[in-house]
């Protein structure tokens, strides 16, 4: 005779079965030391998230290949350690200014599964910040196209001024390539260089030398390591493009406002980590977003990734090249 089940477990079965009734559907799996993991998956493209640990991407791959940087203590995870933030992370700025906020960085989000290949992970309210951050991730069911929104919520009884910081790690030792807001379009570079760079002392250099980041026709191309890790960029053009030693291009596409403020430190659009390590950070960043109590805001970055055969890291990556690419990713 079956006996009486709970309502939990009528409401868990309802879940799994509309998780697994579609080919291409979300679908829960472990992943790593991750039981909570969320997949979605078209014919090439796999894209795992992980509510456990920061609402973060950890894996977003073609044909098998991830361009995301997993670190060695993140592959061997359990549940019990200490949280670990590698691959896909995203945040909120400006850096110099905003509380740590360990609740939305390494703490626990939910999981909604809003259609097929739409999920989205929702942070715990942060004291901290005064905010709740909101993550919809949505895969293209027939590209690699891959929509990654944050809104930030103000859920506090103050106003509040944070930006988008996104802090994604992908795989290192690649070419990352800046184009530039085009020449005569305004607004125009604050920077001799189209870039600073962050000295020891939080010093920020505005005027830098480096042989390892090229001007080429409208881009600056970072190779190999720089002097300096990291780099800011007041770039309008909305697109950072980075070619992968494992024969990967990831592009990330977002929308630029320059009419509006910019709130880190230096006014930055883009900031980008290239540390003499096994990962580079590729960080878009978002205005100003003024909030009052109840009010919300929100930031898309498009990912997108292409076959690339490695240049290597002693040519630039020629002007053909780079535009048969963003041609080929729309």
């Amino acid at each position: 005779m079956t006996g009486t089940r709970s309502l939990s477990y009528w409401l868990s079965l309802a879940l799994m079965l509309s998780v697994t009734s579609s080919a291409s559907c979300a679908e829960i799996v472990q992943y790593l030391g991750y039981s909570q993991a969320v997949q979605l998956k078209n014919e090439n493209t796999t894209v795992v998230l992980c509510p456990e640990v920061g609402g973060r991407v950890l894996e977003y791959s073609l044909n098998g290949k991830n361009v995301l940087f997993i670190s060695d203590s993140e592959k061997n995870w359990k549940p019990g350690d200490r949280p670990e933030s590698s691959a896909g992370r995203f945040d909120i700025g400006p850096e110099l200014v905003i509380p740590r906020r360990d609740v939305s960085w390494s703490g626990a989000w939910s999981t909604e599964i809003i259609g097929d290949l739409h999920v989205r992970l929702t942070s715990q309210k942060d004291e901290a910040t005064g905010v709740q951050l909101v993550r919809d991730f949505e895969l293209d069911a027939k590209t690699p196209k891959l929509l990654c929104t944050q809104t930030i919520v103000n859920v506090s009884s103050e106003l509040k001024e944070w930006c988008h910081w996104s802090r994604t790690f992908a795989v290192g030792k690649g070419v990352c390539v800046i184009p530039l807001t085009e020449a005569g379009i305004s607004p125009i570079s604050r920077f001799p260089n189209k870039y600073v760079l962050y000295e020891e002392g939080g010093l920020i250099n505005m005027k830098p030398e480096d042989p390892q980041v090229r001007r080429h026709n409208n881009t600056l191309q970072i190779f190999p390591t720089p002097r300096k890790p990291k780099l800011g960029f007041d770039s309008y053009a909305g697109i950072i493009g980075y070619a992968a030693p494992n024969d990967l291009f990831f592009l990330k596409r977002f929308k630029t406002h320059p009419n509006r403020i910019y709130n880190e430190a230096a006014g930055l659009t883009i900031s980008v980590w290239y540390p003499d390590n096994q990962m580079i950070e590729l960080e878009p960043i978002g205005p100003r977003e003024t909030l009052k109590p109840g009010e919300s805001a929100s930031f898309t970055e498009e990912w997108w990734l292409a076959p690339l055969e490695f240049p290597g890291t002693e040519k630039v990556l020629d002007s053909t090249t780079l535009d048969r690419l963003m041609d080929s990713l729309k």
